[in-house]
């Protein structure tokens, strides 16, 4: 059962909204490092045996997040533990009346620039104009007339071909971080040159790196997140990540993964279909990203 706190007061002054005996809180945490560990699981053993997976490196190296860090349990902000928690030795905690919670004052003090950038980034992402019509060529424009590829994979169909299937699209990507990876006779080709200034204004709810993102921005959110939020955010970057590689013009086929071939209307179809899929499956994630934000933020110095 959790109990009400009666005393305990967060950074702010004001009562916390729970707190955790060492019961509940033991069990909390034991569910999350089972369910973080089963996320990681294979990518540890391919890491103990030296092999590398073009796909999954992608979600522990882009977002350089260790198996171990996922692991650890935070509550989120406005909650109390009982007992003696190892929060009580972690950064950007304190110890109330009532038990340990998340130092929000401590924290914000820390990282207010970037909180308050993360929350317009993620509420302009909402009001943006959606944008369903990229059909994944990003990655095709990051292998556009070169003979280096960024991925140790063969190409699904032939360099000539590949490169016509850039030339033959409107290449529509609005995400500043697939953008600048492009390669340099590819950037021209773009609806419009993006410049990291812009992706305030450009970030869009369409958008697979935008989607996968949130996890990069649920990570530095740290202990206001709690543990399920992030490892939900994980979870669908993970599988973001598979249609972004399958739509791609690597040959995935050897990995067991399938082909969204993108040249023809029927994979243009499928990936559009997925992509909304995910867009909605995103959309609550990044709201309560958003209010996490909002309600540490209140009755904060300015």
């Amino acid at each position: 059962r959790i109990r009400r706190n009666r005393t305990g007061l967060d950074a702010r002054g004001r009562t916390m909204t729970t707190v955790l005996s060492p019961e509940q809180w033991q069990e909390q945490a034991e569910l999350h490092r089972q369910r973080a560990e089963s996320l990681t699981a294979e990518h540890l053993e391919r890491r103990r045996a030296g092999k590398k997976h073009p796909i999954f490196d992608f979600l522990f190296e882009y977002y350089p997040t260790k198996p171990a860090q996922l692991a650890r349990w935070h509550p989120g902000a406005g909650v109390l533990l009982e007992g003696n928690p190892p929060h009580a030795g972690w950064r950007d905690y304190t110890t109330f009346s009532d038990g340990v919670g998340v130092d929000v004052r401590g924290f914000w003090g820390r990282r207010k620039e970037a909180l308050l950038y993360i929350e317009t980034l993620l509420s302009s992402t909402i009001t943006n104009p959606a944008h369903f019509d990229c059909f994944g060529l990003h990655e095709w424009a990051m292998v556009y007339k070169t003979d280096s590829p960024r991925h140790d994979l063969d190409l699904r169909l032939t360099r000539e071909e590949t490169n016509q299937v850039v030339e033959s699209h409107s290449i529509r990507c609005t995400h500043y971080d697939a953008f600048r990876f492009f390669t340099t006779p590819a950037r021209p080709l773009n609806f419009r040159v993006l410049e990291r200034s812009d992706q305030v204004a450009s970030d869009q709810v369409g958008c697979l790196h935008v989607t996968m993102d949130l996890y990069k921005w649920a990570t530095k959110l740290g202990p206001l997140v709690p543990g399920p939020l992030w490892l939900d955010c994980f979870e669908l970057a993970r599988d973001v990540r598979i249609l972004d590689m399958e739509a791609s013009p690597y040959d995935v086929r050897p990995l067991g993964f399938g082909v969204v071939e993108i040249e023809k209307s029927s994979g243009k179809l499928e990936y559009v279909t997925r992509q909304r899929l995910f867009s909605r499956r995103a959309a609550p994630l990044r709201q309560q990203l958003i209010e996490i934000i909002k309600n540490t933020s209140t009755g904060l110095p300015a």
